[in-house]
């Protein structure tokens, strides 16, 4: 999947000339004010210290990735696609740069991530979206622990009908909302087997999950939807259905 990814980044950036370009990327822990805003749920992963924003700037362009592995780099397009990728925090640097590049090639949008009431606003509508197209009697599976959508969902079908995995040890085992976490690693198939549609952070491209869950979701005939900022430009490579409302 990265191969066809760092293909398609070099494809994009010679042909448009870029390749010599220098991108600034700067990763640092953001404020929450910086990251997501005022918001009147504390539970994201954003505002718990868990994940950082990755920043890649790009002629004025900004693409963004989610990461628990924070890096700074200063250089040229060509030396961003020979990164090795072992790591969250390489990948991470990876992504966001190829959506800041993405975005200033109008190749790509909303990549830069809601504020305020937005993630809330989001969430709503991100339910009732995909309520009104398959169903209130669906069962939903959400890949990954975001507090609005999992509970924007479970007031819609009830808490029963949703299914959450998450990797964060913290979750796993908990309750949220009404719904018990189950464990990532151990249940990832499992919820493509009692789900009739799911929703996958769009930071599963960057701790290299994604591929394995495209392949659950082909294996089993489950539609998958990847929401946020991160994959806002390897959407577009691959193929990939993407919900996102409220970004910029």
């Amino acid at each position: 999947m990265f191969n066809q990814l760092k293909s398609s980044f070099i494809e994009i950036a010679h042909e448009s000339g870029l390749m010599e370009t220098e991108v600034n990327i700067t990763a640092r822990q953001l404020t929450p004010r910086e990251a997501i805003g005022e918001t009147e749920r504390k539970d994201f992963p954003l505002l718990q210290g868990k994940e950082s924003l990755m920043q890649a700037e790009f002629k004025g362009a900004i693409g963004q990735a989610f990461t628990d592995i924070p890096m700074n780099f200063k250089g040229k397009i060509k030396d961003i696609v020979e990164i090795k990728l072992s790591n969250n925090g390489e990948r991470a640097l990876f992504i966001s740069a190829l959506n800041a590049v993405m975005r200033h090639l109008e190749k790509a949008d909303k990549t830069i991530h809601c504020k305020n009431k937005e993630p809330e606003m989001c969430a709503k509508e991100m339910a009732k979206s995909v309520i009104n197209k398959y169903g209130i009697k669906s069962n939903i599976g959400i890949i990954g622990f975001q507090p609005a959508i999992i509970d924007n969902f479970s007031k819609i079908v009830s808490p029963g009908k949703v299914k959450v995995t998450d990797l964060d040890k913290d979750n796993i085992g908990k309750k949220k909302y009404g719904i018990s976490i189950w464990d990532g690693k151990t249940m990832e198939e499992e919820i493509f087997k009692t789900s009739d549609v799911l929703l996958a952070t769009g930071s599963t491209i960057v701790n290299n999950s994604l591929e394995k869950l495209t392949i659950y979701a082909e294996k089993h005939n489950k539609p998958i939807y990847f929401y946020g900022t991160t994959i806002a430009g390897p959407a577009i490579i691959l193929n990939l259905k993407r919900l996102c409302f409220n970004a910029s």
